[in-house]
């Protein structure tokens, strides 16, 4: 297969095009803007294969995707582009209505007009996977509850409704032109070569430097953690064996609160670094724990998520390898072993310097 990667140069697409470039025969077209958060550093163990390319291109720029489906001719699209910080979306939620909503409509429009092009073999066997997040369905008030693939949308966040948007959008594109769709909803994903403004990068990078590690709230929140190379596999699985028509949810099955996220990586920094690798005024450093800092919740913040995964398991026998406890441990190493990496994502240079700028 040709894949037409769209946002693999973020953390989640980077990810995919390392296992599909290291894993299977097919090749990749990487589609990136180039964002704060697509960094090309994350893609240096596979950028040297024939059998990937990188075109630096905008998903609403619709000419350009034009031109790429008739260059490529790709046998499946993985839709990965998007906005995907909370925050953010809250101080200035215009570009996400423009990537993660306009986007979504052109890359679907573009994928249209080639679809229409191919013979019917080759219509039926194509397919544009649109890859989404459990936050277009708000949050879950009981403490057993879980989103299944029929839970209704709630979005809470300018950043989750962006989200519903484009899936509503795929589905639409399904039932009136007929293109072949398929949806995934993950929940939150962790792992190597994540953007630092998340929360467990964040607490890794923070705690090694001695500054505060900020907890919203009270610290309660509820994840679901996926480590992001199990969520790359399901991709994958899903884009080749997937239904069309269906939506699959794919979690890790480790519910976390975040203060115990982050104690827990606190336990194996005391553990894998002398806590002297900070220094305070005053003698002796703490331990990495007295950096923890509760600031002021943000605004509508979900209280719980928890997904229901059994599907992917049942129809495609998808289950996730690592446990929670494990991938952090692998988290944490990967930040203490790629301090280059970290250090040229914290100061801006990844950006000055990429694509000969």
């Amino acid at each position: 297969m040709k894949i037409l990667i769209t946002g693999g140069a973020g953390f989640i697409g980077s990810a995919v095009i390392r296992h599909i470039i290291e894993n299977t025969s097919d090749s990749v077209v990487n589609l990136d803007k180039l964002t704060y958060a697509g960094n090309l550093e994350s893609l240096l163990e596979v950028s040297d294969s024939t059998r990937y390319v990188f075109e630096h291109i905008d998903i609403c720029n619709r000419t350009e995707l034009d031109r790429v489906f008739v260059e490529y001719k790709p046998d499946a699209v993985m839709h990965l582009a998007a906005e995907s910080h909370v925050d953010r979306s809250i101080d200035g939620p215009a570009a996400f209505i423009e990537t993660n909503i306009v986007g979504t409509y052109t890359l679907l429009e573009a994928s249209r007009n080639y679809w229409l092009t191919l013979n019917e073999q080759q219509k039926n066997d194509f397919r544009f996977h649109h890859i989404s997040t459990d936050e277009v369905y708000g949050d879950l008030e009981g403490t057993t509850d879980l989103f299944t693939e029929t839970t209704s949308y709630d979005p809470s966040s300018p950043y989750s409704a962006s989200k519903a948007s484009s899936d509503h959008l795929v589905r639409a594109w399904l039932r009136t032109y007929g293109l072949p769709t398929v949806i995934t909803n993950c929940s939150n994903n962790y792992g190597p070569y994540h953007f630092p403004e998340k929360l467990i990068p964040l607490i890794i990078l923070n705690a090694l430097e001695g500054k505060p590690l900020p907890i919203y709230g009270n610290g309660q929140q509820i994840r679901d953690w996926l480590y992001v190379e199990d969520h790359a596999r399901a991709l994958y699985l899903v884009v080749t064996k997937g239904k069309v028509g269906e939506t699959y949810n794919i979690g890790g099955h480790n519910e976390k609160a975040n203060i115990d996220v982050v104690k827990t990586i606190c336990e194996i920094l005391e553990e894998l670094v002398p806590t002297n690798r900070f220094s305070r005024e005053g003698g002796n450093s703490p331990g990495f724990e007295s950096l923890i800092t509760y600031v002021t919740d943000r605004p509508g913040h979900d209280i719980r998520y928890a997904i229901d995964a059994s599907k992917i398991e049942r129809e495609l026998g998808w289950k996730p390898e690592e446990t929670f406890e494990s991938g952090l441990r692998k988290t944490v190493d990967w930040y203490l072993n790629n301090d280059s990496w970290c250090t040229r994502v914290q100061d801006g240079s990844y950006q000055r310097e990429r694509l000969g700028g």
